[in-house]
């Protein structure tokens, strides 16, 4: 039985170069699999921003109307009829994929929504050092702690340019993983709904092999838990309008720079890390050209590597290590001599 209503959301904003994928998934998911999607997505790119709210915003929000090929549309203060071409009618809110998601849930279609999809995320959000920091992840986080089932979809880069002739076949594919996920949703004692699953990340890699008769091997992966270093770097007074217009696209995007993120700054003395401006530019070459070997087996990482679909199940909530008590009685009471 297909779901209700699916709230499709993302991290990348309305349909654009830093957002090329919604409208083809959303087609997919209305044409191909019939379902009845609702949109609601961030009005600006959010990418790397987890599943923040900004508790002191008001969130406002316009109607956006995604006309074929490519989705780009126009926008309305207030809701009205669909114009020729136009094919739906999303809503665009000045906050972050995870408000979006409640927002949405709870206020814009309350007990309506089945099933959260968020993405298809510009980049891949394989590993925790990519997962820990997704906005489309930390949406379906955020609709997870409302009981509601939630996959996240990330199109990793490869290629410098991806073809647009991968588009295509990438959707295809997510969107028959999301059916079957839904059709046969995974089972998790620690789970927040009925003992299930919380939450599935989806990692599909932008390779020519999409094209091929048998496609990409599709695999059950755990997270690939790596770690990151610095983030940012020191700039001079001078450089800071230089890297006004960097790319507002995460560093896990087809245009990343695995050795330091903004290719717009240039190295500079130690002297201006006390000028106290600091540039998001992170240095993540482990993360994005790992060798295999260096890779956790069964991990989504190394699928990744491999050139092999990704599927991870997930708990909304934080991994915590069995308690040690200090005594042989298996007394939890801490006992600390002063």
């Amino acid at each position: 039985m297909a779901p209700r209503t699916v709230l499709l959301t993302n991290d990348d904003g309305p349909c654009g170069p830093e957002s090329p994928y919604i409208f083809g998934l959303y087609r997919y998911l209305t044409m191909e699999l019939g379902w009845n999607v609702k949109v609601v997505i961030p009005s600006s790119q959010k990418s790397w921003i987890g599943s923040a709210y900004r508790i002191k915003d008001t969130i406002k929000g316009r109607y956006y109307y995604p006309r074929e090929p490519n989705g780009h549309g126009e926008t309305s203060e207030v809701s009205r009829s669909l114009k020729e071409g136009e094919v739906a009618e999303w809503i665009l809110l000045d906050g972050t994929p995870a408000t979006c998601a409640n927002v949405a849930l709870h206020n814009l279609y309350p007990a309506e929504i089945d099933l959260v999809v968020s993405g298809p995320n510009l980049g891949r959000n394989s590993s925790t050092v990519f997962a820990m920091s997704s906005g489309t992840i930390g949406a379906v986080l955020s609709s997870s702690m409302s009981t509601v089932r939630s996959i996240a979809v990330s199109y990793g880069a490869v290629l410098d340019i991806t073809p647009e002739t991968l588009y295509s076949p990438a959707h295809r594919i997510s969107a028959n993983i999301v059916k079957h996920l839904w059709e046969n949703w995974g089972k998790d004692e620690g789970g927040l709904r009925n003992g299930e699953v919380d939450l599935y990340s989806i990692n599909i890699p932008m390779i020519e092999q999409l094209l091929g008769e048998e496609g990409l091997q599709i695999e059950w992966t755990s997270m690939w838990r790596n770690s990151y270093g610095s983030l940012f770097k020191a700039l001079s007074r001078s450089q800071t309008a230089l890297n006004e217009g960097s790319s507002k696209a995460g560093p896990d995007g087809p245009h990343a720079d695995s050795s330091g993120g903004s290719k717009g700054a240039t190295d500079v003395d130690a002297n201006a890390i006390n000028n106290l401006v600091f540039k998001f530019s992170p240095d993540l070459t482990n993360s994005l050209t790992p060798h295999p070997s260096s890779i956790p087996l069964g991990s989504d990482g190394l699928a990744f590597a491999k050139g092999a679909v990704s599927v991870t199940p997930l708990r909304a909530s934080f991994a915590e290590p069995l308690a040690r008590p200090e005594g042989d009685d298996g007394d939890r009471v801490w006992k600390i001599k002063f």
